[in-house]
């Protein structure tokens, strides 16, 4: 009996919590930056697509991707993490597990865009990095 009320009160206890202002502020700021992200990320694709030259790519790099595909993975991208960002605002309780996946695939893809545009995708991996801080902070249970 008393393992059943430990534990009940275990579970209770984390539920009545405050969170942190800064894990709430933060998830509205993911939120934010994801739409911002979204709309960065599809302009670079876009970019990429119809005029690939404007990136200077660097010789002997090991991932040798084209630009032109390279734009399509970011456009695709970008309208995901836009909607996702969006969907975050709404109070979707998914929208944090597809942002903080989002957030990882959008840094690791930037790290393998580095030898195109290196201090933006740098720029991007660090934002992507504090979304999904934010994200996995607040509870479900929490409005934003």
């Amino acid at each position: 009996m008393s393992d059943q009320l430990s534990e009940q009160g275990y579970r209770s206890a984390g539920r009545g919590r405050e969170p942190s202002g800064w894990a709430v502020g933060g998830t509205v700021f993911a939120a934010t930056m994801m739409i911002m992200v979204g709309i960065f990320q599809g302009l670079a694709g876009l970019v990429a697509i119809f005029k690939d030259e404007f990136y200077a790519v660097t010789p002997n790099y090991l991932y040798d991707i084209d630009v032109t595909g390279w734009g399509w993975i970011h456009l695709i991208f970008g309208i995901i993490v836009l909607l996702a960002g969006i969907a975050l605002l709404s109070g979707q309780t998914w929208a944090r597990a597809v942002g903080i996946i989002l957030a990882v695939l959008s840094a690791i893809g930037n790290f393998l865009f580095i030898p195109y545009y290196p201090i933006w995708s740098l720029i991007i991996i660090a934002i992507d990095v504090f979304v999904i801080w934010a994200l996995a902070t607040v509870g479900r249970d929490v409005a934003v």
